[in-house]
């Protein structure tokens, strides 16, 4: 700000915003009381005026005073930087300010610091003008409005919003101008990112947008609130079933925009019950209006400014003179608000409150007032006021308690309903919730062991490694440990044995670790004979080992299983961290890396990780690199596993498997079909496989052999390939071989993993002619709306239900329901893993029409298949 000199009472008429025509004065007396007039706003306003030039603070008002703390008789010595938060802040404002001045314009600023002799701080809003634009010696006239306690009132409004339970929006044409943190978690967007984006965005297409907006705008119109539930989408694309309640701010003013309460009821609407969640309450936040001034005497305006005017539609100068209490609705509501301010004012207040007001075209508007008094001595003598519109916030806020009780009374509907449910469907609800609880058991749990599987590991492992990170675990237990345990000669049981010894040997192990470790140890199956143990809270490596020693002893001990004494012993890889690595998926790795140095060291013992050991590393590099070539060394072959009819215990189908002889010996699919999915060398291997299929197939054929389709795996990385469809109708070409000698199998998980593409891809390959079934079903946790889409015609029950079907009644049901689906979709099933007569005649007694295990045939070259054809 700048300094001044003396303040000219013209000044002081222009700094309270009213206009003069001092050409239109009649005489001198009239001149005279004018300049009185403009006195009494100076010395009477209710905001702070002051007067600068660049060095000094020439006047200001008792009301100033106030604010900054100063005296009157200080004037002239303050200099404008002293009331300014700091210097850098006061050089900065003389830069915005005059670039506006110094052109003859009105300066405003909503927010400014300012400092109290005193010390303390508040915020005001700022206005200026310059007494003669382009000359700062001639002083600025500066309208001050303390906003301290108004900016500390919006604060806590934005908290309530943010704090919010439920989603809140707010819109104006259809798009969203504000929404909370609620919403944007409820949609997946980060916060401010939907703002300015049409509604269209969370409507699943552009029918359901319009339907909608069709619907409940016509009602909003009306004044009435609109209540609906429907399924929007996330921005991640998946479903939400959403309540909505939509009220408009001014039903009188549609432009005013509409409020929005979103709830997700997805959780609500699946289980049949409600989340008795209610608790909205918020307002709309409008800006500050720019403030209306009057002189008042004797029940009359003397003076307006032009925003006094607009506020109650008047012309320039059409606000003199008139009477208040035509500026009320009624005789009543000015009677209560004269009476108000007369005693305020009686006992030296000031006057603020909120009333309802009137245009002059009869609409109805409510104003906040504030009113002081020129002359504190003269209860009845002149005042003058501010007057600000608040009917936007008062809407707003009526608005959202409006939808606070209807939802309110919305949750208390629901709750009754739920109450009254019969005794069936809140049997059909627990029997479902145990059907989903088992479902979530089975994907955070291994299915043979119980134990908590990858998933689940990484959850903890996280967690655990983040409890150190934060300094919050104990002083004593500043580490954790990862341990990569591997069964030595298990695969020499398992495949001598069969896999039901094997499964069983897996099951004792599980046993025997989680015996063996720490009652805050976590014990996992990743897989096959791989177990992992999670110990948080470590004070360094000796007690890692002291467990690894435990784990060796306990499992070295003889299994006996179905008469034989079968002897085990564990390879165990440790890491620590943070000293291995600061992340889930380096510990892993670290983790399995020692694990190798343990075998490499003569099995049956631990090796803690070093950078020297990364032998698994190593050993998939190796496979990869070997991978690279195997197809034009023909190392790859195909065998075949015959899926048989239960009728007639002949084949119908034939599984191609993709084998790998790697320097004479076979390695192992689990070992290198992940490489080559990794890699992206599946694309060029499947397509080999598919060709190499074919063309057996019709070598089969032109030998006169009865020939079966062909059952051929799919991979998830495959469907990611463009070309897939047209290398099919490419080889289809090729071979001769007829399309419905072809089958496709695709996991479950695999379908779920690329829905919409996957769909598209199985629809043109089904358009071909070529079968395609399901593999592994039941294990992917898929939606059964899903399965109705796909154009599948098979499903292949996973062996992990098979495997124990003789002894347990849950796998019983699980595959009865699995047939009983398939048949309402008229959908073949073949069982997986069948290796005993009592699984084949469970399976026949359940109606399953195809069976696939040891008990019928391993998997067979071709040669040997071509006898199985022929006899």
């Amino acid at each position: 700000m700048d300094g001044f000199s003396n303040l000219q009472l013209a000044d002081v008429a222009d700094a309270g915003g009213y206009d003069a025509d001092l050409a239109q004065l009649a005489d001198l007396s009239a001149l005279r009381r004018m300049v009185r007039e403009q006195r009494a706003v100076f010395e009477n306003a209710p905001v702070g005026i002051a007067v600068t030039q660049p060095d000094r603070i020439r006047s200001f008002n008792p009301r100033a005073g106030e604010m900054f703390g100063f005296a009157q008789d200080e004037v002239g010595s303050i200099a404008p930087a002293e009331v300014c938060a700091s210097p850098e802040d006061y050089e900065a404002l003389i830069r915005e300010a005059f670039a506006v001045l110094a052109g003859g314009g009105l300066f405003e600023k909503s927010e400014q610091q300012f400092r109290r002799r005193d010390g303390s701080s508040f915020w005001a809003r700022l206005r200026g003008c310059a007494v003669e634009p382009g000359n700062r010696d001639a002083g600025t006239i500066w309208i001050v409005e303390d906003v301290t306690e108004a900016r500390q009132a919006m604060s806590e409004v934005q908290a309530i919003m943010t704090n919010a339970s439920i989603g809140i929006m707010f819109t104006r044409n259809r798009v969203i101008r504000r929404a909370n943190p609620a919403f944007c978690q409820m949609f997946g967007y980060a916060e401010d990112e939907p703002l300015g984006v049409s509604t269209r965005v969370i409507y699943p297409d552009e029918t359901a947008y319009r339907q909608l907006g069709a619907e409940a705008y016509p009602q909003l119109a009306d004044g009435r609130p609109f209540t609906t539930s429907r399924t929007l989408v996330r921005k991640d694309g998946t479903p939400a079933w959403v309540q909505m309640i939509g009220y408009q701010v001014n039903a009188k003013d549609p432009d005013k925009g509409t409020i929005w309460m979103l709830e997700d009821r997805t959780r609500e609407r699946s289980d049949e019950q409600s989340l008795r969640e209610a608790l909205m309450e918020n307002r709309a936040i409008l800006d500050n209006a720019v403030l209306g001034i009057a002189v008042v005497e004797g029940g009359r305006t003397l003076h307006c400014n032009r925003k006094m005017e607009e506020l109650f539609g008047a012309p320039p100068g059409g606000m003199d003179g008139i009477a208040v209490r035509s500026l009320y609705p009624g005789h009543a509501s000015w009677k209560e608000a004269r009476e108000l301010s007369g005693r305020q004012f009686a006992s030296g207040q000031a006057h603020m409150a909120e009333h309802e007001m009137v245009r002059r075209d009869g609409s109805r508007f409510w104003a906040r007032l504030s009113g002081r008094l020129f002359d504190l001595a003269q209860a009845s003598g002149r005042s003058v006021w501010l007057v600000d519109d608040v009917t936007a916030q008062r809407e707003a806020a009526d608005a959202i308690l409006r939808a606070r009780d209807e939802l309110e009374v919305r949750v208390a509907e629901r709750t009754a309903e739920l109450a009254g449910a019969n005794a069936l469907l809140q049997e059909e609800i627990n029997e479902r919730r145990q059907a989903e609880a088992r479902v979530h058991h089975m994907a955070y749990h291994d299915s043979l062991t119980g134990l908590p599987n990858r998933a689940m590991l990484s959850e903890r492992l996280d967690a655990a490694m983040r409890v150190v990170a934060s300094g919050d675990a104990p002083q004593q237990g500043q580490q954790l440990a990862l341990m990569f345990i591997d069964l030595d000669r298990f695969k020499n049981i398992n495949d001598t044995l069969g896999h039901m010894v094997g499964d069983q040997l897996l099951r004792n192990v599980a046993l025997r670790l989680v015996t063996a470790v720490r009652p805050s140890d976590l014990v996992a199956r990743l897989g096959g004979d791989e177990f992992v143990v999670l110990m948080p809270g470590i004070a360094g490596k000796g007690d890692a080992a002291a467990v690894a020693d435990r784990i060796i002893d306990a499992l070295s001990l003889a299994c006996q299983i179905d008469g034989h004494s079968l002897h085990i012993s564990p390879s165990i890889g440790i890491c620590l961290y943070p000293d291995d690595g600061v992340d889930v998926e380096t510990l892993m790795r670290h983790a399995d890396a020692a694990m190798y140095q343990a075998k490499a060291a003569g099995r049956n013992n631990y090796q803690f990780f070093t950078e020297r050991m990364n032998l698994a590393a190593a050993r998939h590099f190796e496979l990869e690199s070997s991978l690279r070539g195997a197809l034009a060394r023909e190392e790859f072959a195909l065998y075949f596993q015959p899926i048989m009819c239960t009728e007639t215990r002949r084949p119908r189908a034939l599984e191609v498997l993709l084998r790998w002889r790697r320097d004479g010996a076979l390695v192992g699919p689990d070992e290198f079909i992940p490489i080559l999915e990794e890699s992206g060398m599946i694309m060029e291997v499947g397509e080999w496989v598919i060709r190499s299929a074919c063309v057996q197939a019709m070598q089969w054929q032109r030998e006169g052999l009865e020939v079966v389709p062909l059952a051929i795996n799919l991979s998830a990385r495959q469907f990611t390939h463009q070309g897939l469809v047209d290398s099919i109708r490419a080889i289809v070409d090729e071979t001769g071989i007829a399309p419905g000698l072809v089958e496709f199998e695709i996991t479950e998980t695999a379908l779920m993993q690329h829905g919409g593409q996957t769909l598209e891809i199985l629809r043109q390959i089904n358009a071909i002619g070529m079968c395609l079934s399901i593999d592994d079903f039941g294990t992917g946790y898929s939606s059964l709306a899903y399965l109705k889409r796909f154009p599948v015609r098979k499903i292949k029950i996973d062996r992990a239900f098979v495997r124990e079907l003789e002894a347990s009644t849950e796998d019983r049901a699980i595959v009865a329901a699995v047939m009983a689906l398939a048949n309402s979709l008229q959908l073949s099933v073949v069982a997986e893993g069948v290796e005993t007569e009592g699984q084949y005649a469970l399976l026949r007694s359940f109606g399953c029409q195809y069976a696939q295990g040891y008990l019928f045939a391993r998997p067979l070259p071709a040669e040997q298949v071509a006898s199985l054809l022929a006899g």
